[in-house]
């Protein structure tokens, strides 16, 4: 192995062990998260074989979390920001002081000093973007209400974080004895406040304005790859330069960045142009977190793990829980947020690594932190299936109907409407085209903004939230007579075919497909009739040269 190609190494191996442990976490029935932790520990120090660079891994995650952070906001407007505010704002400061109280109680337990219990504390305090963002993505709640709301919590512990980093000075100087300059203290603070209002008031006026005429001039050219080059330059230069200037995190500059261009027409472009290398540097933030795990602790330490794991996933969990109800919210918008924030990740290392250097807290800090993240972050997924069988994560009380008696022995349905699955250049033309025909159409799309628009203009239109199974139900799909399946995902596409097979035998399937894999795999899914676009454009370009 060359030893002077450390960024290659890295990328390379975490990629190629990512895919492998993902796929297999995926047959065991477990998130592919778990896998990719796994291919990190593989490769960390802390096992025998290969090590990869540990200093590389995080700050290539950091562009994961820029690029999710981004589309993140391309799904927000300020309108969606300033509606869940109300509850984000006393939410998120509240399950901070909860979570921080029991960890300064546990540290100093342990025999720890005030000012590290404080930064321990904090730093279990604070969720994960990369997991809540993957948590809130597979379940398609990021459009809902209560997706919003989680999404809202986040960006206030952001800011709360913001300024726990420029508090860690004073506590350094309380753990070392030393007398606090209170009077420069609060001049920092001020200074950060002032900071990041100006940068927010800058975006949302300024950026409002030109970030959209910049793309909007690229998009002119025809170019693709100048357009998706533009996206990212956008996204990484704003989060940057927002850390840069105004001291806010690259994840918080990202997402006014994605803000300021959401009310824009070429929203729907930029997300899908950012999106596979969203995908791709996400897993190397699980990747870099299974590298800093030292499995060790387990043994040396297992009570004080079990403790730290007992604040990650139900302290924080509870407390969000009764801060939603007092706020007299729904109780599956607790469940939700609870679920979504029972984990711990970036920040919570940066506040654990800045303590250990300025002697405020043991180096076995990090490891418990370490531990804790890697364990809640593996077991997310089930914390969502526990909240939903306490709680109940679905919007609507009434039970769906069952399989039974929503297929019927093989009856058409011939009055119902079309259901039409992705409003995207296909679907929209689609739909558009049945409704001048005076077919009934329902319009489905996880795009809040798609929907809204086909509602405007007098449509039908469903958003897609939760499982394919729920979305299907409440587009209708028991009275109607055809589902089209439009999305160019063929995997997602696959998964909606298969839950519509389930639930209606006699449905008839319309679907798209990019390749003759695809076609076969929605073919294989129980669609009746998959529409391979490459094929059709050459069958009409040849049908011109014997017609002349």
């Amino acid at each position: 192995m060359p030893h002077h190609v450390p960024l290659i190494a890295t990328v390379c191996i975490g990629f190629v062990l990512a895919a492998i442990f993902g796929y297999l976490a995926t047959r065991l029935r477990l998130s592919p998260i778990v896998g990719y932790l796994v291919a990190g520990l593989l490769v960390g120090p802390y096992t025998p074989g290969f090590i990869a660079d540990t200093s590389l891994a995080p700050q290539l995650a950091e562009l994961g979390v820029i690029l999710l952070m981004f589309g993140v906001g391309l799904h927000f407007t300020p309108r969606d920001l300033m509606r869940v505010w109300s509850i984000a704002v006393p939410g998120a400061i509240g399950q901070i002081a909860v979570a921080t109280a029991v960890g300064l109680g546990l540290a100093m337990w342990w025999g720890w000093s005030v000012a590290g219990g404080l930064v321990f504390g904090l730093s279990l305090s604070v969720a994960s973007t990369v997991v809540l963002l993957r948590a809130l993505e597979e379940r398609r709640a990021i459009e809902t209400e209560n997706g919003h709301v989680a999404v809202g919590w986040l960006i206030v512990e952001d800011l709360a974080m913001v300024l726990a980093l420029v508090l860690l000075p004073l506590f350094g100087s309380l753990a070392a004895g030393r007398e606090a300059d209170y009077a420069d203290l609060a001049g920092k603070i001020a200074t950060t406040l002032g900071a990041v209002a100006l940068f927010v008031a800058l975006m949302l006026v300024f950026g409002r304005r030109m970030v959209p005429w910049m793309l909007g001039k690229v998009a002119k050219t025809g170019s693709r790859e100048l357009f998706t080059l533009s996206v990212l330059g956008i996204a990484l230069g704003i989060a940057y330069g927002s850390a840069l200037l105004f001291g806010v995190s690259f994840a918080l500059g990202a997402f006014f960045a994605g803000l300021v261009l959401a009310e824009s027409d070429l929203s729907h472009r930029a997300a899908e142009g950012s999106l596979p290398l969203r995908d791709a540097f996400a897993v190397l933030f699980f990747v870099s977190v299974g590298m800093l795990f030292d499995p060790s602790i387990l043994l040396r330490r297992p009570l004080d793990v079990a403790a730290t794991l007992l604040i990650i996933l139900f302290i924080k969990s509870l407390a969000a829980i009764a801060i939603v109800r007092l706020l007299r919210r729904p109780r599956n918008m607790a469940a939700m947020v609870a679920a979504s924030l029972s984990q711990i990740g970036e920040f919570s290392f940066i506040l654990v690594g800045l303590g250990v250097d300025n002697d405020m807290v043991p180096r076995e800090a990090r490891d418990l932190v370490v531990a804790g993240a890697l364990i809640s972050i593996a077991l997310n997924p089930f914390m969502f299936v526990l909240a939903d069988r306490i709680f109940g994560l679905d919007d609507e009380e009434e039970e769906a109907p069952a399989a039974d008696t929503a297929i019927g022995p093989h009856r058409p349905h011939g009055d119902g409407p079309v259901l039409v699955v992705g409003l995207g250049r296909v679907g929209s033309s689609v739909a558009r085209q049945l409704a001048e025909a005076k077919v009934p159409v329902v319009a489905v799309d996880q795009d809040r903004l798609k929907i809204e628009a086909w509602r405007k203009g007098g449509g039908r239109g469903v958003i897609a939230v939760g499982p394919p199974d729920d979305m299907l139900d409440d587009a209708g799909l028991p009275g109607a007579r055809m589902l089209m399946v439009t999305v160019p995902d063929e995997l997602q596409a696959g998964a909606i075919i298969e839950a519509a097979r389930e639930r209606r035998r006699d449905i008839f399937i319309v679907a798209r497909a990019h390749s003759e894999d695809g076609v076969e795999h929605l073919r294989a899914q129980g669609a009746d009739l998959v529409v391979y676009a490459e094929r059709e454009i050459a069958n009409r370009m040849v049908e011109h040269v014997f017609g002349s």
